[in-house]
């Protein structure tokens, strides 16, 4: 039953069947899982690139403990019923968005900008960011869909040419070529919504080289030959391991580092419109636009980004420019960086009043699910902002005026800080296996009205 909740094949209805009863048999032989107060927002899925379907996304995150989980994927918002559903028969906090990447080329004046020419928070482009759509209301996603459409259209052209590109390089090795629509798309949710992202290419050239080699030295060393790709002495053991679990994440991180370079494109603004029409779409839905934190890389946690250096040598000067545009939240991933870097990020979302999002974005099997950093004291109000965004997205679904940031809200006039204490309180009050009809007894019972009052 359990391999039904996490079979792209299948239906969400059939995978939330699943799911409900492997829970109900858990619950009878072993209980709940021990609550660890961890919260993950940004839980990529099979709708953009994952090992897990929303359900199965979701039921991982119940059993590490954690009291709140959301799904995120790139250009997509295919996940979001069956997050949300499965998240209410785990009896768990549930929360959804997208990712995208949007040009931060043009300054105020539509001239070139100061940022047209940095690389900000995307490793592969100068003057392209990544940013997430958070804490949408359940009526706007058909809008959200028919607005993401586009940005996938413009994708697949690129990826279709990144493919001929790939198969110039297979051809040399004197292999077959890939096809999109045989080997890249099944790979995919594209006929359900979901987008196809670099990884999915890289995906279909790691299964065809261990169809071709197998998994062990054999394929090392057709990665050397055939293509000079040599893998780093740590990567090297675990692609040695014909038994490693997580080969075909591996062998994908290695190849999104070096052999995805060779066949690279650069997106246009078809596909990474300007930022202000996405943060401006997001307001107008009375979702949350939030920018990416990525600061200079280290040790990558998703194993897919080298050491380089990103935005902290000019983040004031960002931060700033955030402002300008119209965000209203910055997202950070408390494992990813230094204390030191989070501690400014948190001490400039403060001065220029934009709420903190915290999430770690599972993309491979390798990743575990549980953040304890978020437990420490400097980031346990991240938490808090996370029933603080449940919150509003289940207001906000009922009544836009009731979305956190709309100026209509009945806390309005409070600083930022106490409407999401404010809104945290109600989060964590919602019955979570019916929370939309909580959230609308708070709304009849005008208890936001109450909060406002004191």
């Amino acid at each position: 039953m359990k391999e039904q909740i996490n079979d792209p094949a299948l239906s969400p209805q059939e995978r939330l069947k699943g799911l409900k009863h492997h829970v109900g048999e858990v619950l009878i032989k072993v209980g709940e899982p021990p609550k660890s107060g961890e919260v993950n927002n940004h839980i990529h899925t099979i709708y953009s690139f994952s090992p897990y379907t929303p359900s199965m996304a979701a039921l991982k995150a119940w059993e590490a403990g954690l009291e709140a989980a959301g799904s995120v994927d790139h250009d997509s918002l295919g996940a979001a019923e069956e997050m949300l559903s499965a998240c209410e028969i785990l009896g768990i906090g549930g929360c959804v968005g997208f990712e995208v990447r949007v040009s931060f080329k043009k300054g105020a004046d539509g001239k070139p900008g100061p940022f047209a020419d940095r690389k900000i928070n995307n490793p592969d482009s100068k003057g392209i960011v990544y940013m997430t759509v958070q804490g949408i209301p359940r009526q706007a996603y058909g809008k959200v869909r028919d607005f993401l459409k586009p940005l996938q259209e413009a994708r697949n052209r690129r990826n279709r040419a990144m493919v001929e590109r790939i198969n110039l390089l297979l051809s040399q090795g004197g292999f077959p070529p890939l096809s999109f629509e045989h080997h890249i798309i099944p790979l995919s949710q594209h006929h359900h919504g979901g987008s196809i992202t670099e990884r999915h290419l890289m995906a279909a050239v790691a299964q065809f080289l261990i169809t071709e080699f197998g998994q062990g030295p054999a394929l090392l060393e057709g990665l050397k030959t055939r293509f000079g790709i040599e893998a780093p002495q740590k990567l090297a053991l675990l692609l040695n391991d014909r038994s490693n679990p997580h080969y075909l994440f591996d062998l994908l991180g290695l190849l999104k580092t070096d052999f995805l370079p060779q066949v690279f494109i650069q997106p246009d603004e078809t596909e990474c419109i300007p930022a202000e029409q996405v943060v401006s779409f997001a307001r107008h839905i009375e979702a949350i636009p939030a920018y990416a934190y990525l600061g200079d890389v280290g040790d990558s946690p998703t194993g897919d980004k080298k050491a380089e250096h990103f935005e902290d040598a000019y983040l004031e000067e960002l931060f700033q420019e955030l402002k300008r545009l119209g965000y209203r939240a910055v997202t950070y991933m408390p494992p990813r960086n230094s204390r030191e870097q989070l501690l400014r990020v948190q001490e400039l979302c403060r001065r220029y009043d934009l709420m903190e999002i915290s999430g770690v974005d599972i993309n491979s099997s390798r990743q575990s699910f549980h953040c304890p950093e978020v437990l420490e004291p400097q980031f346990h109000h991240l938490v808090n902002t996370t029933w603080a965004l449940i919150a509003h997205e289940r207001l906000a679904s009922i009544n836009l005026k009731y979305s956190l940031f709309h100026p209509e809200n009945p806390l309005a006039s409070l600083s930022l800080a106490d409407r999401i204490t404010l809104y945290a309180r109600l989060g964590k009050a919602l019955d979570k296996k019916k929370p939309e009809e909580s959230a609308r007894r708070f709304i009849q019972e005008k208890t936001l009205e109450a909060y406002s009052h004191g």
